[in-house]
């Protein structure tokens, strides 16, 4: 039978289908195994509504077979199949869809079909020379066969076939340097395709697998071919929530998603409306290697109908729950015509949308219900929560800042916003926050000592990110945040600020002179209002903070930031007798004093010091005095 061409421009669109529109090669199984879910799908639809079909759905399923030596790979399947017309419809017109006419002619807009371009098909030349189709539709009694070699055409004959349904042959294409079209004549592969694709095709999924057995009553062996099935079929996010337990979650968890330690919680949603979706997601007990890193790749996968559409779709979770894993699985979704992508329209942000609500809800639960679990989780992902406050210019900052806990200089151990406020006596103006490395080194900062003695709490930063979002918070329960290191504290009474600006004004040339030593390295030399024991700190004048200063400059780029720093000195402390002595006696003396003072506040704060050897110096020759 001479070729026939293609319709619709065949040769371009053809080509275009075959190299333009899907991304991975591997897609093709999921696409053909697709629309023999499809066809099975028409003809049970049919046995719903026409008792002489005396079909069942147990009845139906796909079966799969690959020959390494033939280079061949076939998808079979009991449904509805077509006849001469149907072939030329639907495979001699690309972008024609059987599934779609069969859906509209019908009235069954309701029933889960996938199809809907009637290109899938196509995507079997990616990776085959030669496709061979056999199908006989339900009861016309006659066979036919398709064939075609791609954009030169093809033929459709006569053929004998025993059963009703359709069979596709693809001769696979020989190995090139670029692509290694033989690792899909692995049964291994095809398995893995089936399960990361099609796992929950309803309908069973079989390979003809070989195992080799020793022969009955002989010690010769034998191969032998059993067919496997591959694929769930019923998948755990469809089932009633009442069937499953937690280890039922546990285990899919682990199983799908390669983890060996159970999850910390689940969320099983079953969402019915104006969009209608599945979804089971997973907040893990550990942090992935790489969670921190630029490799990463957030993402929940995406099903429509039970065929994986997308392993990681980033649209569906927000950056700061980036670390929940799962699934969602919804036939609304506007797909684009490779089924690998999605539109971005209302009915996916909807989702999304319904997702954070749903995740905060979960922490939320866990933070009031079973905090040594939230404690547990917020050690893994809390950085991710306090990027979340901080970025995209604190637009999810009012959303997340309950769920934020630090911990407590006074009651040792993690608290929340909330709770802190919860806790300030009324006097108290500012919740007080302190930056260091651990909570132990920052209850030792000269900068606590009178916070810490007037019985009010500090919350411990302790992560680079904290002071950065608590800056875009700005204020809790109308209460503003407050550095230790900040220059007004609001904890002085009239006569302390009396008191201290007299020790100023009698100390303000020696003040002056310190502050002329030093240079622009300070922006002042002040007598402290918070040292208790300590003789000298550092605090801040601007709003770029000290700790702020370390974090820029620690970054791989020339920030080169610089805070506005004061140094502090306590007249109460017995070197302030021993400045002014000095600034009475020995100024040059005072000069060295002064740039020892200021070392030691910068040690203190964590800062690098601009000449370690001759601070050691210095301190050496005060030794010997």
């Amino acid at each position: 039978m001479a070729k026939k061409q293609f319709k619709t421009e065949s040769k371009r669109i053809l080509d275009l289908m075959i190299n333009s529109i899907y991304t991975h090669k591997e897609i093709f199984l999921r696409e053909l195994i697709s629309n023999a879910s499809d066809a099975i799908d028409k003809l049970y639809f049919k046995s719903l509504t026409d008792s002489s079909v005396g079909l069942s759905k147990e009845d139906f399923s796909i079966k799969l077979a690959v020959n390494k030596e033939a280079r061949t790979i076939t998808v079979e399947d009991n449904g509805i199949g077509m006849n001469k017309e149907d072939l030329e419809q639907n495979l001699g017109v690309i972008a024609k869809s059987g599934t779609l006419d069969f859906k509209e002619n019908n009235d069954i807009s309701d029933v889960d079909i996938i199809g809907q371009f009637g290109v899938g098909f196509y995507s079997a030349f990616m990776v085959a020379d030669k496709v061979t189709v056999y199908s006989k539709a339900y009861g016309s009694g006659e066979g036919w066969k398709w064939q075609s070699s791609g954009t030169d055409g093809y033929t459709v004959t006569p053929c004998d076939i025993e059963k009703d349904g359709t069979k596709i042959e693809l001769h696979i294409k020989e190995d090139t340097d670029d692509e290694k079209y033989s690792d899909f004549l692995s049964e291994y592969r095809i398995s893995s395709l089936v399960r990361k694709y099609s796992d929950y095709i309803r309908y069973p999924i079989t390979l003809s697998m070989p195992e080799t057995r020793k022969k009955e009553g002989s010690d010769e062996y034998e191969t032998v071919y059993e067919l496997k099935t591959l694929n769930s079929m019923i998948p755990l996010w469809k089932r009633n929530k009442s069937e499953l337990k937690d280890e039922d979650y546990d285990n899919f968890y682990m199983e799908k998603f390669f983890d060996f330690e159970k999850p910390l919680a689940h969320i099983h949603i079953k969402a019915e409306g104006s969009v209608c979706y599945n979804a089971v997601l997973y907040i893990p007990a550990k942090v992935p290697m790489n969670y921190y890193t630029k490799n990463f790749e957030k993402g929940l996968q995406l099903y429509a109908n039970g065929v994986m559409i997308m392993d990681k779709c980033p649209d569906l979770v927000s950056d700061h729950f980036s670390f929940v894993r799962g699934l969602v699985d919804s036939q609304d979704l506007s797909l684009n015509i490779s089924r690998e992508m999605l539109q971005h329209d209302r009915q996916l942000k909807a989702i999304a949308s319904n997702i954070e609500k749903k995740i905060k809800a979960e922490l939320e639960n866990m933070l009031k219900n079973d905090r040594e679990k939230y404690e547990k989780f917020f050690k893994e992902f809390g950085l991710q929560i306090k990027f979340g406050l901080y970025s995209d210019y604190g637009m999810k900052k009012d959303e997340l800042k309950d769920l934020v806990i630090f911990q407590s200089c006074n009651e040792k151990k993690y608290i929340t916003l909330k709770e802190y406020t919860e806790k300030m006596k009324d006097e108290q103006k500012y919740i007080y926050y302190a930056c260091g490395h651990t909570p132990e080194s920052i209850a030792l900062l000269p900068q606590t000592e009178r916070i810490i003695d007037m019985g009010y709490d500090i919350l411990c930063f302790t992560e680079d990110v904290d002071e950065f979002a608590i800056k875009m918070l700005g204020e809790y329960g109308g209460k503003e945040f407050k550095s230790v290191a900040a220059g007004d504290l609001g904890i002085d009474s009239d006569a302390e600020k009396e008191n201290s600006e007299k020790i100023s004004e009698e100390n303000k040339e020696m003040l002056s002179f310190i502050k002329d030593a030093l240079g622009d390295r300070i922006s002042d030399v002040v007598i402290s209002k918070r040292l208790k024991k300590h003789p000298v700190c550092l605090s801040s004048s601007g709003e770029l903070s000290i700790e702020m200063e370390k974090v820029l400059n620690a970054m791989p780029l020339d920030n080169n930031a610089k805070a506005e720093k004061v140094l502090e000195i306590n007249a109460e402390n017995p070197v302030f007798e021993k400045l002014k002595s000095l600034f009475a006696d020995d100024k040059e003396k005072l000069k060295e004093y002064s740039e020892l003072l200021y070392d030691q506040a910068l040690l203190i704060e964590g800062l690098p010091i601009s000449d370690p050897i001759d601070f050691s110096s210095r301190i050496c020759e005060l030794m010997c005095q």
